[in-house]
């Protein structure tokens, strides 16, 4: 599914560059559940970020289904993250007035998808993450495990092929952060959604198909 070819990144600082990323090949099967990890400044999230777009490569390439994502126009580029992937982050980033109901619908109500279905398919979402009683809750009125859900329910909205997640459990107690994994993984199997996680947990990343270590802006 993804394709990973030889990919730097480097930051420009005041008065030299700074390289984040220094070579890296990766390939990410469909349907696998992938840890990526290593030290604090590896490189894990930058990698994570270009893979979905939200950042450019210096070099290298990076195909979704043989596409070369940075061949694409802008435009494309947002439309092949709005439609084809998701993305949870370890701040939720729910939207403090809306209730979870809905902040899990809002991907498919910026892409104008109609009112009504969207409801059903957030409803129907929600339910499967186990919060179908917190309907009409805002985030302020859930624990830190049920904002994450909401998170997690709002990056399957689009029924995206891919879900890319940036220390998903990293702010919550260790009972949340195992649900909200252990919920990760049952979503993967059921669905085939391809889940590449980020993370400091070798407990939890010992539970995925595949480990990818990180160091030093390299996978070893």
């Amino acid at each position: 599914m993804i394709n990973v070819t030889d990919l730097h990144k480097s930051f420009s600082m005041s008065t030299y560059d700074l390289p984040v990323l220094k070579g890296i090949n990766l390939e990410v099967q469909r349907g696998e559940f992938i840890a990526i990890v290593g030290a604090s400044g590896a490189g894990k999230s930058t990698l994570l970020h270009i893979i979905g777009t939200l950042d450019k490569p210096t070099s290298g390439t990076v195909t979704f289904d043989g596409q070369d994502l940075f061949q694409l126009t802008e435009t494309q580029q947002a439309e092949v993250r709005n439609t084809r992937i998701g993305f949870v982050f370890q701040f939720h980033h729910l939207l403090p007035e809306f209730t979870a109901l809905e902040n899990a619908g809002m991907p498919a109500l910026v892409q104008r998808r109609d009112a009504a279905a969207v409801e059903a398919d957030a409803v129907a979402l929600l339910t499967e993450v186990g919060l179908g009683k917190r309907l009409h809750h805002k985030p302020g009125e859930l624990s830190g495990g049920e904002q994450q859900r909401v998170a997690v329910a709002r990056a399957l909205m689009q029924k995206p092929d891919l879900v890319l997640a940036d220390e998903p459990t990293g702010n919550l107690d260790t009972h949340s952060g195992d649900a909200l994994f252990g919920l990760m993984r049952d979503l993967n199997k059921s669905r085939g959604t391809t889940f590449v996680i980020v993370t400091h947990n070798d407990k939890l990343s010992f539970q995925t198909d595949r480990i990818v270590h990180m160091q030093d802006g390299l996978v070893i």
